[in-house]
């Protein structure tokens, strides 16, 4: 059974459609304007118009407001909201979200067993997209106990073995598929799909 995936640090309606027709489950916008990925919620809102049902989008915020959490959702016409940095909204205050939380090993117990937890390199400053991979044995071992999406510097050449060495819920991808931030490759999006199927099959 294959893995669900999601590509991050979209911007290019070209690259959306590509992502969809790889099979990608779900798609990331970044609204966090310090991201060489970013883009602003209006272009986020038409780039995710078009995306058939089954496929979801996924704002990618850094400690946002409740109300700005609330309006990305919106917009973008998603239950689904993914937050990083030290700061974000109660569990209470996102109730009816599906709510995704990135979050480095050594601060994966601080996430909340409500929300979904999504496992990349630690870094203050970047708040992911840093192609950086993580401690595999690490993360398994979080997997194990609760529903966990692997990112961290995963590209087509690794993430067929982070998955047989992880068991994740889903894997996420930026940088691992992109020619440069927000300009993403298409037959590295091809290679990473296909090779997400392989590595669900083994």
């Amino acid at each position: 059974m294959s893995v669900p995936f999601k590509i991050c640090g979209l911007t290019r309606a070209e690259d959306v459609a590509m992502a969809v027709a790889c099979g990608a489950t779900a798609v990331g916008f970044v609204l966090w304007p310090k991201s060489p990925r970013s883009v602003p919620l209006a272009t986020a809102a038409k780039l995710a118009a078009g995306l058939p049902p089954f496929v979801a989008a996924i704002p990618v915020m850094v400690e946002p407001t409740i109300e700005e959490a609330r309006t990305a959702m919106e917009m973008l016409r998603t239950r689904h909201v993914q937050l990083h940095g030290e700061r974000t909204p109660s569990v209470a205050d996102l109730a009816a979200a599906t709510v995704v939380r990135a979050a480095s090993l050594d601060a994966a117990g601080d996430v909340p067993e409500e929300w979904t937890l999504l496992l990349d390199a630690a870094d203050p400053v970047a708040h992911g997209g840093t192609g950086r991979t993580i401690d595999w044995a690490s993360a398994s071992e979080i997997a194990v106990r609760r529903p966990t999406i692997l990112a961290g510097g995963l590209s087509p050449g690794n993430v067929g073995e982070a998955i047989g060495r992880v068991r994740p819920a889903a894997v996420d991808v930026a940088s691992g598929v992109e020619i440069e931030p927000g300009r993403k490759s298409h037959e590295a999006i091809a290679a990473f799909a296909a090779a997400v199927r392989s590595g669900g099959r083994s």
